[in-house]
């Protein structure tokens, strides 16, 4: 660990000089007083800030998330070295995603936020990854909540929060105070950031405590109590395009004695490196009016019933013969001469009553890409295409997806990534009636996955499930 922490100080006295000759003059002492920190922390790099984004802005995107935590190296090959994680991202007028985290704006005006926040914890501990584990059970990532303020200012921003585990695994909370400085230089910017994190003892505990039914002569019972941790580290972002963006966050974490003190622990400090892209629907670089005035209220309803439908998207499944029903709304986010981009979020009943599942709901929010084919001889429009991507959740986990992954011995989630692909035919060609003018019918497919078991915030999930269902959408709001 010297080794590594003394390059990394030489990584900082390099990118101090640099940032000193060629960005921005006296920022040296800023990047030397992160490496001469030798507090402990903890900090979550996989979060995308999307605050200075005009309300109503929207991004799709994802990131690989790489590092060393606390615990003992792995000797089991099996175990994963890398995270997908996708990313979801709004900034709207009341509600907010920020890849690993979201919540709702009790008040944002630029300079102040009072947000509801709810944020996912990405500590967990597997017993499969060494034997010295064995006989331990399983420390669980989870959802925390709670409350979050942050001010900003030409000299930086800063963010405190208090929150609280929502799902019943740790218990405890935590407290958090961190303090950022952009640096903007055209189409590359630099966020170097300092925080510093407190934990609950149920917290401590949970993660890095050993209870006396797990102890064992060379695993004696330990509990660390409340523990305080400092972080630093430097996000990146460069924008390719007034659109598209690449990003690079690497984040340092030291731990308190109390948690290097536990039997469970063989590292001083913890690294987090995640890099990837999003795309943006809608130029927040140089703002711009990029929904036509006259569909700037256009939005649409859509409701599609069908059946549970075979890995290759034809037959009926062979694991269960369920049925879905949906109802989507849609919100226009931009349009173009090719494309059209919509936010969307559905609500689908689960009928699995017969199949020992019970009745329940699901929900997805998504964005799609829709398209349109023209005619060659008439250019009138023939079909209309669209592909969604986003997120899933369900009350239950649908029965398929539960008997597939029991006959791989897998593990299932009810949060997963969501697909859609969809096909249809414009009704105006077949009735005249004013109603029909702006309406569609045809085919939708709806896919939940886990993207190939390679994300742990959709719960290391390999396979999914499809259904196979008719549909038909209008659209209102149109002036031109």
């Amino acid at each position: 660990m010297t080794t590594l922490w003394n390059a990394w100080q030489q990584v900082c006295i390099v990118l101090a000089s640099l940032l000193n000759r060629f960005v921005v003059p006296g920022a040296t002492g800023l990047v030397l007083l992160l490496v001469t920190l030798s507090a402990r922390a903890q900090y979550e790099v996989a979060e995308i800030p999307i605050f200075d984004a005009p309300k109503g802005t929207a991004a799709l995107g994802g990131g690989l998330r790489l590092g060393r935590d606390l615990y003992l190296e792995s000797d089991n090959d099996e175990i994963r070295r890398f995270d997908l994680v996708p990313l979801y991202l709004y900034n709207g007028k009341f509600v907010f995603f920020r890849g690993t985290s979201g919540g709702i704006h009790l008040v944002s005006n630029g300079r102040l936020e009072l947000n509801l926040l709810g944020r996912y914890r990405f500590n967990q501990l597997d017993p499969g990854r060494s034997e010295y584990y064995d006989g331990m059970d399983k420390r669980k990532q989870t959802v925390d909540a709670g409350i979050e303020l942050t001010f900003r200012g030409k000299w930086g921003g800063i963010t405190a929060n208090y929150l609280a585990d929502t799902l019943n695994r740790h218990q405890g909370q935590s407290a958090e105070f961190t303090y950022r400085y952009p640096i903007d230089r055209g189409s590359l910017s630099l966020t170097p950031f300092i925080s510093w994190t407190w934990q609950s003892d149920r917290l401590a505990n949970y993660y890095y405590g050993v209870r006396d039914d797990e102890a064992r002569p060379d695993r004696p019972a330990y509990s660390p109590g409340r523990a305080q941790f400092m972080s630093f580290g430097l996000n990146t972002t460069w924008w390719l395009s007034d659109r598209a963006q690449f990003f690079a966050n690497l984040g340092f974490t030291g731990s308190d004695k109390v948690v290097t003190d536990s039997p469970l622990t063989d590292l001083e400090s913890a690294t987090t490196f995640f890099a990837g892209g999003t795309y943006v629907f809608g130029n927040v670089r140089k703002p711009e009016l990029y929904i036509s005035s006259g569909r700037a209220r256009e939005w649409s309803w859509k409701v599609n019933y069908g059946y549970q439908a075979h890995g290759n998207i034809v037959g009926k499944s062979d694991f269960a013969d369920t049925t879905i029903g949906g109802l989507t709304f849609a919100k226009l986010l931009t349009d173009g001469p090719r494309v059209d981009f919509t936010g969307k979020l559905a609500f689908f009943r689960h009928f699995e009553k017969d199949e020992g599942n019970g009745n329940f709901w699901s929900t997805a929010l998504y964005i799609a890409a829709t398209g349109k084919g023209f005619s060659p001889w008439s250019h009138e429009e023939v079909f209309r295409y669209s592909f969604g991507f986003g997120m899933s959740y369900a009350e239950k986990v649908p029965i398929t997806e539960q008997r597939k992954q029991a006959a791989k011995g897998n593990n299932t989630a009810r949060f997963l990534n969501y697909l859609e692909l969809q096909l249809d035919y414009p009704l105006k060609r077949l009735f005249k009636s004013p109603s029909m003018q702006d309406c569609y019918a045809g085919l939708t497919i709806v896919h939940r996955s886990g993207i190939f078991g390679t994300s742990d915030i959709l719960g290391d999930v390999a396979g999914g499930s499809d259904w196979i269902t008719a549909h038909m959408e209008c659209t209102l709001g149109r002036t031109s």
